[in-house]
């Protein structure tokens, strides 16, 4: 029996009121997020054996607005995904569909970070999104890393203002508590990483660029 298992049996024969999300059942959609034990994790993968707890809590994920029960408002983490960028925009004049091989070194690159499914998990282990709201948090600078290594986006010059103000980039601690939870086994915390030193080269050029009379100018 897996924790969903365990919400629905509650739900039908003793508290018809237990508010609690869920779709697929079979560990592919990510709504069962829940806090398990003091753990994130998806109720429909997390069988009660595993726990070997007499006693089980579940709570709902940090970070996000109560709605009921173990439901949360998921409103922030597609606010922080705008907030930071993370959104694909098409190049002007650009074929509709550029497919990229997965043996490319550009895909390559981005292949660990590509299957996050937005379950919420990762923000609600990270202690600086609790510390500050408008951080931009683990999964929307993990998806702006995918955007940046992408030939097909062409947000990259209003992206990086972003990823490089207050509530981004720097605000990341590198405690790897997004990389723990994470149930598609993803490295947020990689990605911010890799995200740094492209912006070290970006501030650079920023910094050293001249026009034609010499003059520095500044991005």
């Amino acid at each position: 029996m897996t924790v969903l298992d365990a919400l629905v049996e509650i739900q039908r024969e003793q508290d018809p009121t237990l508010a609690f999300r869920y779709s697929c059942r079979v560990g592919m959609c990510g709504s069962c997020a829940v806090v398990i034990n003091g753990r994130e994790r998806w109720a429909c993968r997390t069988l009660l054996a595993s726990l070997k707890t007499e006693a089980v809590t579940v709570r709902p994920l940090y970070h996000f607005p109560l709605i009921r029960d173990l439901v949360v408002d998921m409103a922030p983490f597609a606010a922080k995904m705008k907030a930071a960028g993370a959104v694909f925009v098409a190049k002007e004049g650009e074929e509709a569909f550029a497919p990229i091989g997965r043996n490319v070194k550009e895909r390559r690159q981005i292949d660990g970070a590509i299957e996050c499914i937005g379950c919420g998990a990762c923000l609600s282990a990270c202690t600086m999104v609790g510390w500050n709201e408008q951080y931009a948090g683990p999964a929307a600078l993990n998806r702006a890393f995918t955007l940046m290594a992408d030939s097909r986006d062409g947000a990259g010059a209003e992206r990086w203002p972003l990823l490089l103000s207050e509530d981004a980039l720097v605000r990341c601690h590198g405690q790897a508590n997004c990389t723990e939870v994470c149930p598609m086994e993803l490295s947020p915390t990689d990605s911010i990483l890799k995200l740094r030193r492209k912006s070290i080269f970006q501030l650079v050029r920023s910094a050293h660029r001249l026009d034609t009379s010499g003059a520095t100018v500044v991005a």
